[in-house]
């Protein structure tokens, strides 16, 4: 009897799976060389955006506080450098229907904090009002200069809250603390930032120079 030798072949399924393996690192590969390229060299587009200070928030009762910060110094009386004054920004909203409230004071370890309210002796947030607190115009000493501000609802005539007799410096990019003092909703500790004014938009050219990765970057 002839002994016959018998020869296996791979299995198809076997040889399909080890192309697919081969296939997935091949790819696996190049993305890690991708990767590793653009993160070298050549800067990120975000960095062509302008860096800013968004105001803090908060809420108590019926009570919306909105974009509350300290105003950059600018070109008015506001130095927001100690022995000098500062300036806060911000909305008020009344989100109740039914109950009138009233910002009675502001207060804060950095100064004698002064409310002017855009009409009248009181600071008066009526139901579904908004009250906007801005900067007062350069030589501006009392609200009834007919200066006004745009909102969604039109233009309306802004509030003023100011500090004077700094304690110290008011530094870009630090929070301080101010308490926002109201008749029926009670009292909120914020921490407001100080606005870090315009800044000029970062360019791949000027930024290209301090890297040491290839010049394509991608």
């Amino acid at each position: 009897m002839t002994a016959l030798t018998a020869v296996t072949a791979a299995s198809p399924v076997v040889s399909t799976r080890r192309r697919r393996l081969a296939t997935v690192a091949a790819l696996a590969a190049g993305a890690a060389l991708i990767l590793s390229g653009c993160g070298a060299g050549k800067i990120s587009q975000t960095a062509d955006q302008v860096s800013a200070i968004n105001g803090n928030t908060a809420d108590i009762g019926t009570i919306a506080l909105r974009d509350v910060h300290i105003v950059y110094p600018g070109t008015t009386t506001h130095t927001n450098t100690a022995g000098g004054q500062a300036a806060l920004a911000l909305s008020i909203i009344n989100t109740g229907e039914t109950v009138t409230d009233e910002l009675t004071s502001v207060t804060t370890d950095l100064g004698t904090v002064k409310v002017t309210p855009a009409e009248g002796d009181k600071l008066e947030i009526s139901p579904s009002e908004t009250v906007v607190v801005s900067t007062p115009s350069a030589g501006a000493e009392t609200h009834n200069t007919g200066e006004t501000v745009n909102t969604a609802a039109g233009e309306t005539k802004p509030a003023h809250i100011e500090v004077t007799g700094l304690t110290q410096n008011l530094t870009p990019g630090l929070t301080y603390d101010f308490s926002f003092n109201f008749k029926e909703n009670g009292s909120v500790l914020v921490q407001v930032p100080v606005d870090a004014g315009l800044e000029s938009p970062r360019h791949e050219s000027d930024l290209s120079k301090s890297t040491t990765g290839p010049a394509g970057g991608h």
